[in-house]
């Protein structure tokens, strides 16, 4: 299991076409899995939705978030519930729903198999920094990975490395590991919006 902290250039991502638009891969987990044969622990990704109405893919056993980053979206999760989303808000159900979509959005996607995880909308205000902890000492699996996705702006890591919009840094922890601040700091004029997930999983 790699520990160190590493970044993922916007470049480095795969973008596939669907029917309504476009899917970005940001990030999966092994690396070496394959979003089609569903043989992964978990999954980041992006989409954007062109039409104005669409239908999930079929996903058996795999428990989903998804936070909308432009637009609004009404889902429908048949013999279930509806919500409406705006910008940042996010809803969590079953793959294996049926579940319908109605506008046109840019969505970000966590897809978890055997595993748990959370997203957080973070914003830094402009000529301003926020210090954030990599943990995983109170929760019962062994590795949590955090990742902060930049959707704006250009942030600057423990004044050492930057993250330009579209880019991922990604922090695997073990389970007794000692946690690791992060201090996420903004020089711009103009605020920086960040996603920030966090996964726990056994390997």
């Amino acid at each position: 299991m790699e520990k160190n902290i590493k970044i993922i250039r916007k470049n480095e991502h795969k973008t596939s076409e669907w029917s309504g638009g476009t899917t970005t891969q940001l990030c999966i987990y092994p690396y070496d899995s394959e979003y089609k044969e569903l043989n992964f622990k978990w999954r980041l990704s992006s989409a954007r939705v062109d039409i104005d109405e669409s239908v999930f893919t079929h996903l058996p056993n795999i428990k989903r978030k998804i936070m909308i980053l432009d637009g609004e979206l009404l889902l429908e999760h048949q013999n279930h519930y509806s919500v409406k989303l705006k910008q940042f808000e996010q809803d969590t159900f079953c793959g294996d729903w049926k579940t319908k979509s109605y506008g046109k959005v840019i969505d970000f996607n966590l897809m978890m198999n055997d595993c748990e995880g959370d997203l957080e909308y973070i914003c830094i205000d402009k000529l301003s920094s926020k210090k954030i902890v990599f943990d995983n000492k109170k929760r019962k699996y062994d590795y949590v990975a955090d990742v902060l996705y930049v959707i704006r702006g250009e942030l600057e890591i423990n004044s050492q490395d930057t993250l330009y919009e579209g880019d991922l840094l990604l922090s695997y922890i073990e389970r007794n590991e000692e946690s690791k601040e992060v201090n996420l700091i903004n020089k711009l004029n103009t605020d920086i919006k960040v996603i920030r997930s966090t996964i726990y999983f056994n390997n």
